[in-house]
């Protein structure tokens, strides 16, 4: 069984990039949201999500990210341009800067989608603790 992903990105050219990533190394896309409301809805039954920071309501995405977290267990990875902005990260396990390559997603899906150490990319920085988390 694949694991279903959640993604929350506003730029639909840069969703359907992460969608066809993800999709060609055999993950479910189960949707794409571009705000906060939207990924709620679609959050049910996915184990992971990539999510920008800045979405189409604004920065919602930190908060986001620990609802998906904390409401629905699920492992976040951030996709954005302006890392600063994650703050603490509360519930994410790290993040990949924009522009990202494919090499860099596909470490973020497979960190997301088991316990296992993350492959070695200079791209995916986690955060605090995050390997520790369960």
């Amino acid at each position: 069984m694949s694991s279903t992903v959640l993604i929350v990105e506003d730029e639909i050219f840069v969703a359907l990039d992460l969608e066809r990533i993800l999709t060609d190394a055999g993950y479910h896309v189960a949707a794409i949201a571009a705000d906060r409301s939207g990924a709620i809805q679609a959050a049910q039954d996915c184990h992971f999500a990539l999510v920008d920071v800045n979405l189409r309501d604004g920065a919602t995405g930190p908060g986001l990210a620990a609802t998906l977290a904390r409401d629905f267990g699920m492992k976040v990875i951030f996709v954005t341009a302006n890392p600063a902005q994650i703050g603490a990260g509360e519930g994410a396990l790290g993040y990949i800067r924009k522009p990202f390559n494919k090499a860099a997603i596909l470490a973020a899906a497979a960190l997301a989608s088991s316990d296992a150490q993350p492959a070695a990319n200079d791209d995916l920085v986690l955060l605090d603790g995050a390997v520790s988390r369960g």
